[in-house]
């Protein structure tokens, strides 16, 4: 079967190559075989081709860190799936079969993409664990949130909305405000309109706001913590634009929070919290309040250049590969 998989680390257009490997063995006890359909591609993906993330990956690796499929075959003892049912996972990737435990997979309601089921797992995840269990976000608070057109942030924007927050947003450019204000934002900043936003954000919020959700980074925090209100709970989701240097000091005179976010730690501490997290949103899919914004699907064969766009910024929304029709 095919597979991408990388043998050596740096740029993933560079490195990655798709070679056939040995077919997925028949499934244990316990275990199904999903043939994966769609592959959703985070910027941990990058980082881990590159040799930047927080664990190396042991060579050789398949990227891809959230998967959709179809389970196409049933190990012995398995009680809650069966041969066709729609699921998504945690793992898998760009590879054409795999076998996991049911216990670490989920059915996806009938009316939901797999394509759109495959941006769940890590965006979403992240964004329940970042404003349920650590920013402790409450009905009427105002959220404010960076990186609003990318994975994490158009996310955070549904996620926000339907813990009825009062939700701002930070994007740049036309299109990627237009998507913001689609996904229900209540306001919109382009910050390439507006480079100097604090201001706005400030005026928007009636003097500062409660949660702020930041997956950017670098100069960009700054600009979120002058706009925190008192007791406010600053989230740090990651460091795309570079890690900030906080001043005390202004946690202090200020009252308010910065919040570390690191959902893959917790889910080592607290395994059981991830179907809990993945059953919430995915009744929230049900609804429709939970609807992935998704780039462009890529191809297969384009596996390394998905990778690459995101790692030049060159996508928004959740980028995602399609393996399999």
């Amino acid at each position: 079967m095919r597979a991408w998989q990388l043998h050596d680390l740096g740029d993933p257009l560079e490195k990655l190559e798709l070679i056939e490997i040995a077919a997925a063995p028949e499934p244990e006890a316990g275990q199904v075989t999903v043939s994966i359909k769609a592959v959703g591609i985070s910027f941990p993906d990058v980082l881990q081709c590159r040799g930047e993330y927080q664990v190396k990956p042991a060579l050789p690796w398949i990227p891809g860190g959230e998967s959709a499929g179809i389970v196409s075959a049933v190990g012995p003892e398995v009680t809650t799936l069966e041969i066709g049912d729609r699921v998504m996972m945690l793992g898998g990737g760009l590879v054409d079969q795999v076998n996991v435990h049911e216990m670490g997979v989920w059915k996806v309601p009938e009316s939901f993409a797999l394509e759109k089921a495959a941006a769940v797992p890590v965006n979403y995840g992240t964004t329940w664990f970042a404003l349920h269990e650590r920013g402790q976000l409450a009905e009427g608070e105002t959220l404010l949130i960076t990186g609003a057109a990318g994975g994490t942030g158009s996310a955070a924007i549904q996620l926000g909305k339907a813990a009825g927050a009062k939700v701002i947003a930070v994007a740049g450019g036309k299109e990627k405000v237009e998507q913001a204000k689609i996904l229900g934002a209540d306001y919109v900043v382009d910050h390439q309109i507006n480079p100097e936003w604090v201001d706005e954000v400030r005026d928007a919020s009636n003097g500062g706001v409660d949660v702020a959700y930041d997956p950017v980074g670098g100069e960009t925090t700054h600009q979120v913590r002058r706009c925190m209100a008192w007791d406010g709970r600053l989230l740090i989701i990651g460091f795309v634009a570079g890690i900030p240097d906080l001043p005390a000091n202004h946690m202090l005179l200020k009252n308010y929070s910065v919040v570390g976010v690191h959902w893959g730690a917790s889910l080592g501490r607290n395994p059981k919290s991830l179907d809990s997290q993945m059953r919430s949103v995915l009744e929230l899919a049900g609804t429709g309040e939970v609807d992935p914004l998704i780039f462009p699907p890529y191809e297969y064969q384009s596996g390394a250049q998905a990778i690459q766009d995101l790692a030049d910024r060159k996508t928004w929304g959740k980028v995602v590969v399609r393996v399999g029709e």
